[in-house]
């Protein structure tokens, strides 16, 4: 007879590492739901016989029917019909239906004092009820004394009122973190972008100072109301080609870049700055804000509030101020007024505050509104901000000399 084979275990010692540790949960909690039952006529279902019912509708709580059981009578033989019985059914297949249950007579006087056997407000120390089968019940045999129950508010018009809530006790395992799914990022305006780029489909070639762009009609009807009249409502919408005036072909081209792609190349923005540009209103992006302002472009124009708001400074805020103002770019706006009135005194000393003084003479008393807010939430500004107020309405500078108002 031959000796059985010797097996042998080798140990790997480049074993794959341990795998990520998994967690689930278990969560029990209750479904619930409530009906009302409406019992119109007691007195004369008195006397139908001890241990005989009138039924609600069946409702549907967790999955499972129930039904209200109203006893007039009373359900146990030997309380002789000193009571009347209410319980609720599963009126529903079922197998050890687990839930909780609350009975409510209701007070029709408006007192409010109704009567209520609740399991919801308290610790049950065997935890909740179990129904074995279709047909269960819970409920009070000796639910209220009938002769009581007769002279009491919650009779009235010969008609009671029970509210019933029931909670289905459910069990569920909560896995989500085992297995997580990733939802890539939009990738919408890659795909717009592409129409862009490769011009399928275009229908319409605007031409910006002797530059072609081609582009597509209903995309930007979709994104401007002023290209969806220009387009569509217009007697001229079947036009091939519209020339833009007024507007240079790099603006053009970034707003349409935004158009479809829904976004702006930032070092395109960051390369022409306020500070790399003699006046903020040479920057790209103030040319954008007022291409955005042209064609109602809500998003754009935000964003390029955004990017000009980030350059604000003693030099710059009163062109940027006069440039919000123009293109309606209302945020931006604001944090220049409030800007300019925290630094009122530097900001009179500068070269933009001249021009705003010279062009935007509106802006001034819109200036002055803000310096007294500014003043008001901070009182500890002292004589010195209130004395700047006082030589700006009166169209002096901060060196005392007197300004002739415009006229």
């Amino acid at each position: 007879m031959s000796e059985p084979p010797i097996i042998t275990h080798v140990s790997d010692k480049n074993t794959s590492p341990l795998t990520r540790p998994t967690s689930s949960r278990s969560v029990t909690e209750t479904v619930n739901g409530s009906h009302r039952f409406v019992i119109q006529g007691y007195s004369l279902a008195k006397g139908m016989g001890v241990g005989k019912h009138i039924a609600s509708d069946n409702f549907t709580v967790g999955g499972h029917q129930w039904a209200i059981y109203f006893y007039p009578d009373g359900k146990n033989p030997e309380d002789n019909s000193t009571y009347v019985s209410v319980f609720i059914a599963l009126a529903s297949e079922g197998t050890d239906v687990r839930a909780l249950f609350e009975l409510t007579l209701v007070d029709q006087s408006g007192k409010g004092k109704h009567k209520v056997h609740s399991h919801f407000d308290r610790s049950l120390e065997s935890g909740p009820y179990t129904l074995k089968y279709r047909g269960s019940m819970w409920g009070y045999k000796r639910f209220f004394r009938r002769a009581m129950l007769e002279t009491s508010d919650y009779l009235k018009d010969d008609c009671l009122k029970i509210n019933c809530t029931v909670g289905v006790v459910r069990s569920t395992i909560d896995c989500s973190s085992l297995h997580p799914i990733q939802v890539p990022d939009s990738d919408m305006g890659s795909h717009f972008g592409m129409l862009l780029e490769n011009m399928e489909g275009s229908d319409v070639v605007f031409s910006v100072a002797g530059e072609k762009f081609h582009a597509h009609k209903l995309v930007l009807a979709a994104r401007s109301p002023v290209f969806r009249t220009e387009f569509f409502d217009e007697l001229e919408g079947d036009k091939q080609e519209i020339v833009v005036a007024d507007m240079e072909p790099r603006v053009f081209k970034a707003m349409l870049h935004f158009i479809y792609r829904d976004s702006l190349e930032e070092e395109e923005l960051e390369d022409t700055s306020s500070s790399s540009v003699p006046s903020v209103t040479d920057t790209l992006t103030a040319k954008l804000l007022s291409a955005a302002d042209r064609y109602d472009l809500t998003r754009l124009r935000r964003v390029c509030e955004s990017h000009l708001c980030k350059d604000i400074s003693v030099n710059s805020v009163s062109r940027t101020l006069a440039l919000a103002d123009r293109y309606h770019a209302t945020e931006l706006k604001a944090v220049c007024l409030r800007f300019a009135a925290e630094n009122l005194a530097a900001v009179m000393q500068s070269d933009g505050f001249e021009y705003l003084k010279e062009n935007c003479p509106s802006l001034q008393s819109e200036l002055l509104k803000t310096v007294a807010g500014c003043e008001d939430d901070c009182s500890s500004g002292g004589g010195k901000s209130r004395s700047v107020w006082a030589q700006l309405s009166d169209g002096g500078d901060t060196n005392g000399r007197r300004v002739r108002q415009r006229t």
